[in-house]
C-alpha cells in the first residue's frame, strides 16, 4: 500500500483517536498531521510493520506525549479586537460540547498511560496485544492501566466531580 492511499484511509480514524486522546480538535489535528509526516519520511519502517494501523497510533501517542512535554514552545498572540469573540457565529452546540467537556474533564483526572488505554480500548475498540503494541507494554500492563483508569472515573462520577 501506497503512503497517500494508507493515509486518506487512516486519517479520519486517527484525528478521532487524538481528539479523545488530547480533548481539543485542533490540537489533534496537529498531532495527527505531525505523526504524518514522520510516517512519510519514514514510510518503509511504517509499511513494514505487521500493523501499520496500530503503528500510526503509537506515532500519535508519542506525538501527544511529546507535545506535551514541549508546551513551553507554545506561544499565545493577543488580539486588539475582541468585539469579534462577543458574537456567535455558528448556533449553539451546547449539548454536545457539554458532554464532551465532561469526557475530557474526566479523561484528565487519569495518567496518560491510563487516558490512552481507555480511549484505545472504549473508542478504538483495541485488545489488550493491540494496545500494548502501541503503548510499547506489556498487556497485562494494558488491563492494569484500564482497571486503575475506570476505577478512578467511577470514583469521580461517583463523587459527582464538576468537570470544566
Amino acid at each position: 500500500m501506497q503512503f497517500e492511499e494508507f493515509s486518506r484511509e487512516q486519517l479520519p480514524s486517527l484525528v478521532r483517536f487524538a481528539a479523545v486522546l488530547t480533548g481539543d480538535r485542533e490540537l489533534a489535528q496537529d498531532v495527527v498531521q505531525d505523526a504524518l509526516v514522520r510516517a512519510h519520511q519514514g514510510w518503509r519502517r511504517v509499511a513494514a510493520a505487521d500493523r501499520p494501523d496500530l503503528y500510526m497510533r503509537k506515532m500519535v501517542v508519542n506525538g501527544y506525549v511529546g507535545w506535551r512535554r514541549r508546551w513551553y514552545q507554545r506561544s499565545v498572540r493577543p488580539t486588539a479586537d475582541v468585539t469579534r469573540f462577543r458574537e456567535p457565529t455558528a448556533p449553539d452546540p451546547a449539548h454536545r460540547i457539554a458532554d464532551a467537556d465532561q469526557l475530557t474533564g474526566l479523561l484528565e483526572g487519569l495518567s496518560r498511560a491510563q487516558k490512552a488505554s481507555i480511549v484505545l480500548r472504549f473508542y478504538e475498540d483495541r485488545d489488550d496485544d493491540e494496545i500494548a503494541a502501541v503503548l510499547g507494554c506489556a498487556p497485562g500492563t494494558v488491563r492494569s492501566h484500564i482497571s486503575r483508569g475506570l476505577s478512578s472515573l467511577r470514583v469521580q462520577l461517583k463523587e459527582g466531580k464538576e468537570c470544566v
